[in-house]
């Protein structure tokens, strides 16, 4: 063989071995799949369905929207789990994302190890009402006062590991009263008990509950947040009676283990260009929900430092999350 067809076979062996990589079509090449694990209408589904729009005008392709429910949202994160790590497939989860596992028996996987953290969209602190006629003050003093006097003061959440749930559990225990917890199917459920007075207080999102507030309805008592923030900031935290207390909602976006750092790159910027748009903004902000605007490893620290605390709550106050 002589040295010039060594030369031309060698350039065309180099071309064929480069050439899939040069034809590989840039993510995303179809649509993106992002499964909301509860009933449509809800808190997850809600933000969700306002942030598609945007995030499909960043990524190029539709973003599809598809509710799996079932048993406290492991249905769903379960389709996500098993899915392959392409980006294609994603889980739009809540607080109840580091709570699960602790709640749900038989997982054939773990939440720990099986996603990737992709971006935070929205945070929403909690608060505690009472009903009209419960005995004032209607403070958080008077609250924990009336509950020293009657121990088995009743507060209704949007169930069992909710972050409701948690705050009461937590209330409880650093206040030294007891408190008997009602667990609801949802928010709206708790808010009609309080109002017909079958349940003494409710612990749950601020948008849920802020109209029985502003109507006159009910009591509205302390945010379970930090500091104060969100549709009813007027009111003050527990924080400000028991430091440390924070127990804040939120909604966020997940990949399975293993999906490549470009594609979740990506992904944390569309969903950040949703967050972003000033008109999803003050729609998001007008159902309670505060807009986020931070990188992936933010997200995944809030995450983890989440999933410690509720294993902190849990061991401090000897909760038991079962049905």
């Amino acid at each position: 063989m002589t040295p010039r067809r060594r030369m031309v076979l060698g350039t065309a062996a180099l071309a064929s071995l480069a050439r899939p990589a040069l034809s590989q079509t840039p993510w995303p090449a179809r649509p993106v799949r992002v499964i909301a694990p509860y009933s449509p209408g809800g808190q997850t589904d809600t933000v969700i369905r306002m942030l598609a729009p945007k995030m499909q005008e960043a990524l190029g392709q539709p973003v599809v929207i598809e509710n799996r429910t079932g048993a406290g949202g492991t249905i769903g994160a379960g389709v996500v789990a098993q899915a392959p790590a392409d980006g294609y497939t994603l889980l739009f989860e809540s607080f109840a994302f580091v709570v699960a596992p602790l709640v749900a028996k038989g997982l054939t996987f773990s939440y720990e190890a099986a996603f990737i953290p992709v971006a935070l969209a929205v945070v929403l602190p909690y608060v505690l009402i009472t009903k009209r006629d419960f005995p004032g003050p209607h403070d958080l003093g008077g609250f924990v006062a009336a509950a020293k006097r009657n121990p088995g003061v009743t507060y209704g959440t949007p169930g069992i590991g909710s972050a409701g749930h948690l705050a009461g559990a937590l209330l409880a225990h650093r206040a030294g009263v007891v408190l008997e917890h009602v667990a609801y199917r949802g928010g709206q459920d708790a808010a009609r008990d309080v109002i017909a007075g079958n349940v003494d207080a409710a612990i749950s999102t601020a948008n849920t509950l802020r109209p029985l507030v502003d109507d006159g309805k009910a009591w509205g008592i302390a945010l379970t947040s930090i500091d104060r923030r969100g549709s009813l900031a007027r009111l003050p935290t527990i924080a400000e009676s028991y430091p440390g207390f924070d127990i804040t909602s939120w909604n966020g976006l997940f990949a399975p283990a293993g999906t490549p750092p470009d594609i979740v790159a990506k992904l944390n910027a569309a969903l950040r260009s949703a967050t972003r748009d000033p008109a999803i903004a003050q729609r998001l902000a007008a159902t309670g929900n505060e807009a986020m605007d931070v990188d992936q490893a933010v997200f995944a620290d809030r995450v983890a430092r989440d999933r410690a605390t509720v294993k902190q709550i849990v061991a401090e106050t000897g909760l038991k999350l079962e049905g």
